[in-house]
């Protein structure tokens, strides 16, 4: 192949590359912060079960001390990068990240709530597997802090006009 050959045929094929990837980068813009909240929010649920499975099942702590500890983890994790990665937090005044800092924990803390009452029903009454009922649980809670972070703790304030 001629050297003017191999220079077409080599921005052809970048110019193929260049649409193939256009697509994937414009839908991960779009859902830029649903990719962040699920790789975060399956970082954090492995920080959850890692820590309530080490403390439960390897230590012999009491299921509830242990998802509370495993709670508390967890959520300064997810508050953490929820906040830097994920939805970008804009406040800034001590006022704001107090009231961001209370939303966060409040709203975690009534899925907290949920868990602990999955935990207490599924393990300590029925006696199901602890991994199983934990992972599941987990997947709902993931669920229920997306939307309460997206709509109310981290929205973003409305342009005035």
């Amino acid at each position: 192949m001629s050297k003017k050959a191999t220079q077409e045929h080599t921005k052809i094929k970048t110019y193929k590359r260049k649409t193939i990837l256009d697509k994937p980068k414009a839908l991960f813009k779009k859902y830029y912060d649903v990719i962040a909240y699920l790789f975060f929010g399956v970082c954090t649920t492995i920080i959850n079960i890692a820590t309530f499975e080490l403390l439960f099942s390897l230590l012999h702590i009491n299921e509830l001390i242990s998802n509370i500890i495993a709670w508390i983890a967890s959520v300064a994790f997810a508050y953490i990068t929820n906040r830097k990665w994920v939805f970008k937090s804009e406040a800034h005044g001590k006022k704001e990240i107090i009231r961001e800092i209370a939303s966060f924990t409040s709203a975690r803390l009534a899925t907290g709530l949920l868990d602990m009452l999955i935990i207490f029903i599924f393990i300590t009454l029925l006696k199901q597997p602890s991994i199983i009922v934990k992972t599941a649980s987990n997947v709902l809670v993931i669920v229920l802090n997306y939307v309460a972070s997206k709509l109310f703790i981290f929205k973003k304030p409305k342009a005035t006009k």
